[in-house]
């Protein structure tokens, strides 16, 4: 579906960021599906009028069955200085996930050491370094039940791949309908109770604080924990 103004969640003349659907790819891949790259430059192109291709820089990604807030760069600069925002860890990002499990505490630090197999796109985490992994830190706490279900709000320290998935699998939690780290089906859909609700930062150019939030899906299920 291509993106329109109701997918927008904030825009100026340097940065747009969109409410992404679970099943979009950010980015072009084996597949050759149409990415939210491509799609969000027509947006631009249509909306100003802009013949040609516009400049739109992927500042950071979000797993394909990953609804939520994902951040472009309208400019070339813009892309520069939120790359290096990231890189400092000058960005806060919050999602939310669904589990059926209920955590063993209700707040807790994870902390793994994470080898990605690049043949089958699957994270593997240890509990201490080894060789190739990468230190994987974040925070969570329960924030709600509703019908069996359990709402876990996580705050990502380090930004690395599949890290909320297979962290709060390793915990026991495996999120509803990622059949890769647990759970014991998939979605139909394709996609996983996984959401990034809220990006926060300064404005690279402005310097002025961005708080971005993001809807959940409106699918008969996740709208239901909107309130929590």
């Amino acid at each position: 579906m291509p993106v329109t103004d109701k997918d927008i969640l904030f825009e100026d003349n340097h940065l747009i960021a969109i409410n992404k659907r679970a099943g979009d790819i950010v980015q072009v891949d084996e597949t050759k599906d149409e990415p939210l790259d491509e799609m969000v430059k027509k947006y631009i192109a249509v909306k100003y009028n802009k013949p040609g291709s516009a400049f739109l820089g992927v500042v950071h990604r979000l797993d394909r069955p990953v609804s939520g807030v994902i951040l472009f760069a309208k400019t070339s600069k813009a892309l520069e200085r939120m790359n290096a925002v990231f890189k400092n860890r000058e960005v806060k990002k919050t999602y939310w996930a669904i589990v059926r499990n209920k955590p063993a505490v209700p707040s807790a630090t994870l902390v793994h050491w994470l080898v990605k197999n690049p043949k089958t796109n699957v994270v593997t985490p240890h509990l201490k370094e080894v060789e190739g992994s990468q230190r994987a830190e974040l925070s969570y706490r329960l924030l709600g039940e509703l019908g069996g279900y359990y709402l876990i709000e996580v705050d990502p320290l380090t930004g690395r791949s599949h890290q909320i998935r297979v962290q709060l699998s390793t915990m026991g939690c495996p999120i509803v309908g990622d059949n890769k780290y647990g759970y014991p089906r998939g979605s139909r859909k394709g996609s996983i109770c996984l959401h990034a609700r809220r990006l926060q930062f300064l404005h690279p150019v402005k310097k002025e604080p961005v708080n971005i939030f993001a809807k959940l899906p409106v699918d008969g299920f996740w709208e239901r924990f909107e309130g929590f």
